[in-house]
């Protein structure tokens, strides 16, 4: 089911939502940009959807990249 499946990863713009994509995919981890869910923040703006399973490691692709994030998410 789609609930037990993804992660999401806010980042703080869109801008860094897209380098993160980039890092991701350079680090093989499959992901997309996807508008943040409403329950998650109120601002307008797009996050990272990963599997699950992959959240370990998109973290530290992410530190490896000197990028921030904004938090990490179940949905």
């Amino acid at each position: 089911m789609y609930r037990d499946r993804y992660a999401v990863i806010l980042m703080y713009g869109t801008s860094h939502a897209i380098r993160a994509e980039h890092l991701l995919n350079q680090a093989g981890i499959a992901c997309k940009l996807i508008p943040v869910p409403r329950h998650l923040s109120s601002s307008c703006g797009v996050c990272v959807r990963i599997e699950r399973t992959d959240v370990a490691a998109a973290e530290e692709a992410l530190a490896k990249g000197s990028l921030d994030t904004e938090g990490v998410y179940e949905i």
